[in-house]
């Protein structure tokens, strides 16, 4: 005879190995869409990439359909990306990839932009339309830069406020 104490050990036991066999397997399922090679890859070119890394996100209206799976740079220095997407996502040839950034601060990702075009890209194929990543620094200095053009002081350093 089994005492209660015996009992709940069991039940217990068997209760942590059904869920870690439930977490396995939604690993498991989970992980089947991009590294697993369930898919196709492209590859696009970009001047600047800043803050795309290898793993960073590739989007479609906005849900995930794969993702950056190698970085590398070509003969002139610009990135050259290969993109890991879903097999059930079928793209334009006139496709554009798009570097943004989740919020103002946020990581940043690539968009896809389907266009209208019949024909569709194959696997292997490269994305011509790409637009780089902007880099909040630059657009700082940019208005800044127009900010004193507006007012005349542009190779003047700015009035003191104090005096």
């Amino acid at each position: 005879m089994v005492s209660r104490v015996d009992r709940d050990t069991i039940t217990g036991g068997a209760v942590v190995l059904v869920g870690a066999a439930l977490l396995m397997l939604a690993f498991a399922i989970g992980g089947k869409s991009a590294e697993t090679g369930d898919g196709y890859v492209l590859k696009a070119r970009f001047n600047r990439a800043d803050g795309i890394n290898v793993g960073s996100a590739v989007r479609l209206s906005g849900s995930a359909v794969g993702k950056v799976v190698e970085q590398t740079l070509d003969e002139r220095y610009r990135a050259v990306l290969t993109l890991q997407l879903r097999k059930d996502i079928a793209l334009t040839s006139d496709t554009a990839a798009v570097i943004y950034t989740d919020g103002l601060l946020g990581a940043k990702f690539i968009e896809l932009k389907p266009g209208g075009d019949e024909q569709m890209l194959k696997p292997g194929a490269e994305i011509q339309y790409t637009q780089d990543a902007v880099v909040i620094e630059d657009l700082l200095d940019m208005i800044i830069q127009q900010g004193r053009a507006k007012r005349g002081y542009l190779d003047k350093p700015l009035p003191s406020t104090t005096n």
